[in-house]
């Protein structure tokens, strides 16, 4: 069972033992795949098919709590981006969940 927490190290040498590839060389390609993935969502939105898309979204701007000391502060307007997963994908997951 995978670890809920990947580090890229963590995927570089999975991906490493599954290919037979060297160390670096997925290395290489992890980079690569984020840097294409990075790019595509810079423009707005990004589609892989049968994997799912990615979307930037704007967050406006809300009152915050700290839960502990139960102090309020503002969470200032912010981008963020939003997955939704291809139906293969949901597919797949319902299959072994």
């Amino acid at each position: 069972m995978l670890d809920k927490n990947l580090k890229k190290k963590d995927l570089t040498k999975i991906l490493s033992t599954k290919t037979g590839f060297s160390y670096n060389y997925s290395k290489k390609i992890i980079d690569d795949l984020i840097e294409v993935i990075v790019q595509g969502i810079k423009d707005g939105y990004l589609n892989l098919k049968n994997v799912g898309s990615f979307k930037i979204i704007h967050k406006n701007e809300r009152l915050g709590r700290n839960p502990k000391t139960k102090e309020k502060f503002i969470i200032t307007a912010r981008k963020s981006i939003k997955y939704i997963p291809s139906k293969k994908i949901v597919e797949k997951l319902d299959e072994i969940i």
